[in-house]
């Protein structure tokens, strides 16, 4: 039986880390990029995943990643782009734009860049097609404050996934929101202080509850979201937390409503 062979960007992320670890113990090929080399990276290596050195900030680096990788992976069946990064913190009108730019270079325009790259390399023949999982974020039905760079590269993404679900049909784009993860990316937050606003209290408040989204739950959602038929979940975002996913009562709601899941127009007049 062939081995399911994926692609994840950003192994040094802990959500990416976590799915690496998860699908190696299963025997599943995997391939991904790192920004930093941590200890945890180096036991994936060991552990047989193929890795290479990517800053996504860096269009120079990017490229070199991504020609690396074609050698590495000759075709895939999972691709998992799980950068991201908060900064810019602060309102818009009192950022440096050069960091708001760079941040939705990182978070959104030089991941297509890549996707753009590698989606020739995606392996046609499987059962429901080729998958790709982006991670998403709030914002969808409201107006977050002080990380407007960071929003609205998720909610473009959130698009983008639709977009591709219909201009490539033979293949599953897919966005999950996992929710309060306890990973690196809040110490942005806390480092930021007063310029995160009401979230700087929030985060702080949500370590010392603990109150977070477990990361198995999440891997689950990723395992089953990538086990199902495009028309289930191609160019829809997920919760992990408020989605009843795994339920054949959300699989009869998205068969019989396409616009369920998705960006739409609130109302009309």
């Amino acid at each position: 039986m062939k081995k399911i062979s994926a692609i994840i960007i950003g192994v040094s992320s802990d959500l990416g880390l976590a799915l690496s670890q998860r699908w190696l113990k299963r025997g599943w090929k995997i391939t991904g990029s790192y920004r930093k080399k941590y200890p945890q990276v180096r036991q994936l290596e060991r552990a047989g995943a193929r890795l290479v050195d990517c800053d996504l900030s860096d269009s120079v680096s990017l490229r070199r990643a991504a020609a690396k990788i074609k050698k590495l992976c000759r075709a895939w069946d999972i691709l998992v782009m799980a950068p991201a990064s908060l900064t810019p913190i602060g309102a818009f009108t009192e950022v440096d734009f050069k960091d708001w730019e760079k941040s939705l270079r990182l978070n959104f325009i030089n991941q297509m860049q890549l996707i753009y790259e590698l989606l020739p390399l995606r392996n046609k023949v499987t059962r429901f097609g080729p998958c790709l999982l982006f991670f998403s974020a709030g914002g969808v039905n409201d107006a977050p404050l002080n990380y407007s760079a960071y929003t609205i590269s998720k909610i473009a993404t959130i698009k983008m996934a639709e977009i591709l679900a219909a201009e490539v049909p033979d293949s599953r784009f897919i966005t999950i929101g996992p929710g309060w993860l306890k990973t690196k990316i809040h110490q942005e937050t806390l480092a930021a202080g007063l310029r995160a606003g009401s979230n700087y209290q929030r985060t702080i408040n949500k370590f010392k509850a603990g109150e977070f989204t477990a990361m198995e739950r999440v891997l689950d959602c990723c395992d089953w979201l990538v086990s199902q038929p495009k028309k289930i979940v191609s160019g829809r975002n997920f919760h992990v937390q408020r989605d009843q996913w795994g339920s054949k009562k959300l699989i009869k709601k998205l068969t019989r409503d396409q616009n369920l899941l998705k960006l739409r127009k609130y109302g009309s007049i």
